[in-house]
């Protein structure tokens, strides 16, 4: 790790999907300037509006097992369908070294790696819904899960709550402003704590 004294650090927020964890991170990276989101490496190929670098980085299956060969990645996973994505060692600490927070939106395992590479330079924060029975209905709401879709969203999501002892905090988001005025101070004052190497 560098010794820059305006060095940055990481913020990582991990949720099961519906927990509201999007709206909060646009928000945070709204109302704090120095906060800038990880860009993500994916195989998955770019939608109309997406562009290489700023949604993600667009690495052919090729060119991303080569990255994990040469452990260039801080965390990747494989989902469904055998797409792959992850956070490129080289990208966050470029961001870093200049200063920036960076902001991971990612899975709960490649966030304990995370941590586990950053230690007290991380802040790992997950976000819980109050109960399954609201997870559920947020899924259903959106009306765009399939029931078997829908059941795998909840499977995953009880085997990611399983995991939130091992963060820093743990929010239950049974409030939206409630939970983002408890997140909003937890980032404030980690990014106010100083870096020391």
């Amino acid at each position: 790790m560098s010794t820059n004294p305006k060095r940055g650090k990481v913020i990582i927020l991990v949720a099961p999907s519906g927990a509201g964890k999007t709206t909060l991170a646009h928000r945070l990276l709204k109302d704090f300037p120095d906060l800038k989101f990880s860009v993500s490496a994916t195989t998955r190929p770019p939608r109309s509006h997406e562009v290489h670098g700023r949604d993600y980085f667009f690495l052919t299956s090729e060119q991303f097992q080569k990255a994990v060969d040469r452990n260039a990645f801080l965390e990747w996973e494989e989902f469904y369908g055998g797409r792959r994505y992850g956070s490129l060692i080289s990208e966050v600490e470029k961001e870093l070294e200049k200063g920036y927070f960076i902001l991971f939106d990612i899975e709960v395992k490649g966030a304990l790696n995370v941590k586990a590479q950053y230690g007290d330079q991380a802040l790992t924060v997950f976000i819980r819904p109050p109960s399954d029975a609201v997870l559920v209905e947020r899924l259903r709401n959106r009306g765009t899960e399939s029931a078997e879709s829908l059941q795998m969203r909840l499977d995953r999501a009880r085997m990611e709550i399983g995991y939130a002892d091992r963060f820093d905090h743990v929010i239950v988001n049974d409030d939206l402003e409630r939970c983002y005025s408890e997140l909003h101070n937890l980032v404030t004052s980690f990014m106010k704590e100083t870096t020391t190497h």
